[in-house]
């Protein structure tokens, strides 16, 4: 089996790997490095989602890179526009030829002998390729892209019409005229109800538990103002600061004074409906900000209800029989077409078998170091965007990190580092995210932990981050340096238990 070796491996094509390729090019000139794709195309979720109306659900100001100005009129986009963006970046920047297409990576294994990371992967056709470097980025998101979170619903096979998940949206499914009900009253849903709604007969969703929305305009008045009086780079570097602090104002009032930040969402939800509002079927029983705000910009969603084109009930589901959907109070939906928009599947470290000298890699023993590497694993980083932010801007920042961290390896003429969790047992293990979406609850146990103290603390605050990724010595006392070959490759993984 042919082996080819360079000094960066990245996985994923998407928003995050797209990013640390310009990043690389910028920060570490001279490094050879090559982008491991599992699809056809690059774009990641913007190439698999196709599902009807699909957009960004955070400002692309923020979404955007640090590095390219996002200059068109939405600043909430679909997904095409976005699609387009990630493509004109990798085109501009020569960084379509370094990406190896078709290739899903199945096990990556560490040696300390040589100080290289060898990753096996195999194409649709079943062949088999290894390639090696001393620098690995996982770039390939947090979920599951062969499955989604699909519930079981008793009398799912009773059903007469056609059921989609929104993952793996048909190309040829005509919902015109169809009545149609959507599971679930999260992003996709939320996504999804307006559009259909354009052309079916009517749609319904469905909701065992209310969401917290937020509605804002899709354009952003101030943005497009500023770019006709300033270059393209200024106007966009003032907006995404803007948008940086009032997103963490928005988010630390939520934490602080949940009722008064509840009362101004579901003000402009009634407003949006004319002045009437069902307050079951806006009122989750969680406060904002405990889950992800759902964005609904220009208030397409509520100008559908309002419209009569679409309804929410709020209800469980007893069973699916041949004509719709039973509900445990007795009413009964009738549906064409049902869409189990009932979330994602959360995936760590793109489903890859990881070893270090022979030994399994479980990544729920390990603990998170700067919110970018991890305890006991030597030259990786990965993503994993913010919760309470633009995916984006963890992306942007992790990636400079890494660059400054291969920098300061080389410069140090060693081989590799490793983040080494303090032998006294200073730092405990903690849950990692403090959130309640269930597709976090249903994965407590496959996720990587936060540590009790800086750097192994796991933040959602984007200006901390900054601070620690970028301004932060990389040689902080907390990663130890290797050469190839040395013999004490033992480093604690997990600290205290949780």
């Amino acid at each position: 089996m042919s082996q080819e070796q360079f000094d960066v491996l990245i996985v994923g094509a998407g928003l995050s790997g797209i990013g640390m390729a310009v990043h690389l090019q910028r920060d570490c000139p001279g490094k050879t490095f090559a982008i491991l794709e599992q699809r056809d195309d690059l774009g990641g979720t913007w190439d698999l989602f196709q599902y009807p109306g699909i957009r960004s659900d955070s400002d692309m100001h923020t979404l955007g890179f640090d590095f390219e100005p996002w200059t068109e009129q939405k600043a909430i986009a679909d997904g095409p526009s976005i699609w387009n963006y990630i493509h004109r970046i990798a085109k501009e920047r020569d960084i379509e030829q370094h990406i190896r297409f078709g290739q899903k990576v199945s096990t990556a294994k560490w040696s300390s002998e040589t100080a290289l990371w060898t990753l096996e992967s195999v194409d649709g056709e079943g062949h088999r390729t290894k390639c090696s470097a001393r620098y690995l980025y996982l770039a390939s998101g947090y979920y599951d892209y062969d499955k989604g979170h699909e519930p079981h619903f008793e009398g799912r096979e009773d059903f007469g019409g056609q059921i989609v998940h929104p993952q793996f949206w048909p190309d040829d499914l005509d919902y015109s005229g169809k009545r149609v009900v959507v599971i679930g009253s999260g992003a996709t849903a939320v996504t999804l109800v307006p559009s259909i709604a354009k052309k079916a007969a009517h749609v319904t969703m469905l909701q065992r538990t209310p969401t917290w929305y937020a509605i804002r305009p899709s354009e952003d008045a101030i943005a497009n103002g500023l770019r006709k009086v300033l270059p393209d780079s200024t106007a966009y570097k003032l907006i995404r600061k803007r948008n940086v602090l009032l997103q963490r104002f928005f988010f630390n009032r939520a934490r602080s004074k949940p009722g008064k930040v509840g009362e101004f969402l579901h003000g402009k939800i009634r407003e949006a409906l004319g002045g009437q509002m069902d307050e079951k079927d806006f009122t989750p029983p969680y406060n904002p900000w405990e889950q992800r705000l759902c964005l609904v910009p220009d208030a397409d969603m509520f100008e559908a209800l309002k419209a009569g084109d679409a309804s929410i009930v709020t209800d469980h589901i007893d069973r699916f029989d041949e004509t719709g959907i039973q509900l445990k109070s007795g009413e009964h939906l009738n549906a064409d077409i049902i869409v189990t928009a009932t979330g994602l599947k959360l995936a760590v470290a793109g489903k890859i078998a990881f070893d270090i000298d022979g030994e399994p890699v479980n990544f729920a023993d390990r603990i998170y170091y700067k919110g970018s590497m991890f305890s006991g694993i030597p030259n990786l980083a990965a993503v994993f965007g913010y919760v309470n932010a633009s995916w984006t801007l963890k992306a942007d920042i992790v990636a400079r990190y890494f660059c400054r961290f291969i920098n300061t390896v080389e410069a140090r003429v060693g081989d590799y580092a490793v983040p080494t969790l303090p032998a006294n047992g200073s730092v405990e293990a903690e849950a990692a995210f403090d959130f309640s979406s269930g597709y976090f609850q249903r994965s407590m146990d496959i996720l990587p932990k936060s540590g009790s103290r800086q750097p192994w603390k796991l933040n959602q605050d984007y200006l901390l981050d900054r601070k620690i990724l970028l301004k932060d010595p990389i040689d902080d006392g907390e990663l130890v340096f290797h050469q190839a070959g040395q013999a004490e490759h033992a480093p604690p993984v997990m600290a205290a238990a949780e």
